[in-house]
Formats: C-alpha cells, structure tokens, sequence
C-alpha cells in the first residue's frame, strides 16, 4: 500500500474525549495472509505480526474482499504504509486507551 499523504498536513478538527472512547481499537495477530494485488506487503512477513486495528466499523468492500476491521498504519518517508502495532506482545483483543 503506498500513500501520496504530507506528513505535515494539518491536524483533523477536534472530537470530544467521548467520541474517541467510541473507536474500538484492539490488537490482534495475523494469522493469514492471501494475494490483494493492490497491498505492497510480502505475504510472507504478516503472519504473526500483532497489528492494531479498528474494529467497530461496519463492514466495508475493498476491493474484491470485505473488510471487517481497519488496520491501522502510518507512512514512511517514502509513503510506504508501516503498520502500528506495540513494541512489545500484548494479548490478542487488548484495547487502546
């Protein structure tokens, strides 16, 4: 996945503390990965990953697959998307707070 994004762009409007604690954002780890001829990831590098991940949204098409949670990353210098995740295991369903 490659992002044309300025990292320097400015910060969304503002959102009550209330309206954060809507968005649930769990770890999880992948446990499989198939072709998605639009992702620039090595298939074989994901699983096992921890990853962070939206998962209160509704179900949403991306392309040939249904998505069920939004996996959360940020790009590089170069736009590559790096996926957030903790730098330490944490059990599989923790929720950022």
């Amino acid at each position: 996945m490659h992002l044309n994004h300025d990292a320097a762009a400015p910060a969304a409007d503002p959102i009550t503390f209330d309206e954060f604690l809507r968005v649930d954002i769990r770890i999880g780890t992948i446990v499989k990965a198939e072709p998605f001829p639009e992702a620039r990831y090595a298939l074989e590098d994901l699983p096992g990953r921890q990853v962070a991940a939206v998962v209160n949204f509704p179900p949403r098409q991306i392309g040939k697959f249904m998505s069920e949670v939004l996996t959360l990353g940020f790009a590089d210098a170069a736009g590559e998307v790096i996926f957030f995740a903790p730098d330490r295991a944490v059990p599989n369903g923790s929720r950022l707070f």
